[in-house]
């Protein structure tokens, strides 16, 4: 498949340009390139030509029903490759304008939803609203467990009137559990949420938002959130291809380029509106540029994705 050059002759060890073939090979499939043999490396070897042209023929029809050429940009996210894409059409040409490395829902437990939705707005220093089930399921033990879990955390209580609770107390957790209650973590370091968080509707609560544990994008596999995407760089994926300002005279307080990429974290929320359509999808076959020119990438057939 041009991982290795022609006519190299076999090894007595597995050293060399071998290694470098497998590496190359790794590289081009998503996986770590270290060179060994795993468990990863030995399931994509074992895709057969025959079967790797299947995956390519089912994803161009999906292709087919992707809104790509629907407007003048979109972004997509391939879920089981862990990349975020932001395209921009010309005379229905697509181009690739960003590309990055994402965070997605654990595939078994909270897996990230197929969706086309259209972004509304961008929020600065966001609060992050624990969703019920994760607030029962995974806060409140917390809280019971370790009080002081409640401060470091920067969370507080909202009633339904909207007034905020900044001290924990056992009423207060009761009254979670009963859903008289809600729980809110404020903008700062420790935010779930980052500090810039694009909304689109969705029943699901779930958003692309930023992390505040960054050394997760150095993993192969990252499905690790509750469902939500969390792109590597959300300012650069949406300042950098579609928006133009002057910092010498903008005004704006929007997502013009400057005002996103100069924005800084606040104690206090910030929204600006931002239209873009955004669409998840589960590609099980890709292409991309690896050397000298394109090449096919892939899961292995049977493999684990977003609709399993």
């Amino acid at each position: 498949m041009g991982d290795l050059p022609t006519g190299t002759p076999a090894p007595e060890r597995y050293e060399g340009a071998l290694m470098e073939g497998v590496k190359a090979f790794q590289a081009r499939h998503g996986l770590e390139a270290d060179g060994a043999i795993g468990a990863g490396t030995l399931a994509q070897l074992n895709v057969s030509p025959a079967s790797r042209v299947r995956q390519i023929e089912l994803t161009l029809e999906r292709l087919r029903w992707t809104p790509l050429l629907e407007g003048p940009r979109m972004i997509v996210v391939n879920v089981p490759e862990f990349v975020l894409r932001a395209y921009e059409v010309h005379d229905s040409n697509v181009q690739v304008k960003v590309e990055m490395k994402v965070i997605v829902g654990k595939a078994l437990d909270t897996r990230t939803p197929l969706f086309k939705e259209h972004m509304r707005f961008i929020e600065f220093s966001p609060y992050w609203n624990v969703p019920p089930s994760i607030a029962r399921a995974e806060t409140l033990p917390r809280l019971r467990r370790d009080a002081g879990y409640f401060e470091r955390q920067g969370f507080e209580f909202v009633g339904a009137d909207g007034k905020a609770v900044t001290t924990l107390s056992a009423a207060s957790l009761d009254a979670v559990q009963r859903g008289q209650m809600r729980i809110r973590q404020r903008p700062g370091p420790m935010n779930a949420l980052g500090d810039i968080k694009f909304v689109f509707p969705n029943n699901d609560n779930i958003y692309l938002h930023h992390t505040p544990a960054p050394k997760l994008f150095t993993r192969d596999r990252r499905d690790l959130s509750h469902g939500s995407t969390h792109p590597a760089g959300p300012k650069r994926a949406f300042a950098r291809p579609w928006t133009k300002g002057n910092p010498a005279r903008c005004g704006c307080s929007s997502h013009c380029r400057w005002c996103l990429r100069t924005a800084r974290p606040s104690s206090r929320p910030t929204v600006a509106p931002f239209s873009s359509p955004i669409s998840t999808d589960s590609t099980a076959s890709w292409t991309t540029r690896c050397g000298n020119g394109p090449r096919t990438c892939g899961l292995p057939p049977g493999a684990p994705s977003a609709q399993d």
